[in-house]
């Protein structure tokens, strides 16, 4: 792929939305993440997927509408981003790419997590998933049973579905708290249960269930997942479409058929990956946590972003190491620098820059990584 290289009018534009942006940040600013002062215009990344920093995208007035934990977004057909957040003042906010809040809605998803577009007849619809955790009065996590919902793009529902012991699939005892939908070509979607018990639940554009897989439970242990926390629909090869999930806690990415067989898992030391996204030939996604390089454990407020090729190999990793392989195996990665904080989703845009939603990062809106 070629490198993006902005026109000197559209610099020139993005030049002028920065400056405003600013403007805004300096009234707003406690927003931002206070590990870096001033990380815009910082360029990170490696090969051609460099990016520069623009963490003043999309900052919005608190006191009029509030971010908690920003989970995911996505891009719509008429080139609008839409971002889900657990802030039942506003959970989702629909911006413009200048950064420009266009609208905002929702009130009922205290777990509002998932966010996935589905284009059907030429409409655009949205799948949430509601992880059912949210914070209580007391300032302690609670958890409640999550929800799948698909609704229009400016929130009017079309159907729910609640916990899946009430048609038989799951146990009453079973967990259920899903993190994430995918949508295949015939409508049918796929429901990773991400914070719950790990399965894969399989329904037709109906929401009539089909199957489910995964969980921890099976004879070989490669087909369990471990926090599922993501999944997507690959179409790099049309005839032969496979769905990738997330094993997060196991650092990878495993690849099943769309009748849930398992293929082979892609293993990615150092990545807590979230949800795969595919853009073109490439998989982007949002990494939760680094490990610390003295002791190898799980670092807070820490994480970046990845980007692999069509051969699921990391070609970059924005915020963190370069990637680095000996003998055809991955080496662990690690954060550079202090950009992120819990990377929990990528989105990218029709000019391949990417909008990071970040999870437990000081109630911080969308960063923007601007393609160079």
């Amino acid at each position: 792929m070629k490198t993006h290289k902005p026109s000197r009018r559209t610099f020139i534009k993005q030049s002028t939305v920065a400056a405003g942006s600013l403007l805004l940040t300096s009234q707003f600013g406690f927003n931002i993440m206070g590990k870096a002062t001033n990380p815009d215009n910082e360029i990170i990344g490696h090969g051609e997927y460099r990016y520069k920093v623009n963490k003043q995208w999309g900052v919005l007035d608190p006191s009029k509408t509030p971010v908690f934990n920003c989970h995911e977004m996505v891009q719509d057909s008429k080139g609008r981003l839409i971002m889900i957040n657990d802030e039942v003042k506003n959970n989702v906010l629909i911006y413009d790419k200048s950064g420009k809040l266009l609208d905002s809605w929702g009130t009922r998803y205290p777990g509002g997590h998932g966010l996935t577009l589905s284009a059907e007849g030429g409409e655009d619809f949205l799948f949430i998933a509601d992880c059912g955790y949210f914070l209580g009065k007391d300032n302690k996590w609670q958890a409640q049973a999550g929800e799948i919902v698909k609704t229009t793009t400016d929130g009017k529902m079309v159907f729910a579905l609640g916990h899946p012991s009430t048609i038989g699939i799951y146990k009453p005892e079973e967990k259920f708290q899903p993190t994430e939908i995918a949508v295949a070509p015939n409508g049918d979607f796929y429901v990773a249960d991400g914070y719950g018990s790990d399965y894969i639940i399989q329904y037709n554009h109906q929401g009539k269930y089909i199957r489910h897989f995964g969980g921890h439970n099976n004879a070989n242990p490669e087909h369990n997942l471990q926090n599922a926390h993501g999944v997507a629909v690959d179409l790099r090869n049309p005839a032969a479409p496979k769905l990738i999930c997330t094993s997060r806690t196991e650092n990878a990415f495993k690849f099943f058929t769309m009748d849930g067989k398992y293929i082979e898992t892609v293993k990615l030391p150092g990545l807590f990956v979230c949800r795969p996204v595919m853009d073109g030939e490439n998989l982007y996604a949002g990494v939760c946590w680094s490990t610390s390089r003295e002791t190898g454990k799980r670092i807070d407020n820490s994480g970046f972003v990845t980007i692999m090729d069509k051969n699921n190999k990391v070609i970059s990793n924005p915020g963190g190491s370069e990637p680095e392989y000996k003998k055809g195996e991955l080496q662990t990665a690690f954060q550079e620098g202090n950009i992120f904080s819990h990377g929990h989703d990528v989105c990218v845009d029709n000019d391949k820059n990417l909008y990071v939603c970040q999870w437990n990062a000081n109630k911080t809106y969308p960063v923007k990584l601007e393609r160079v």
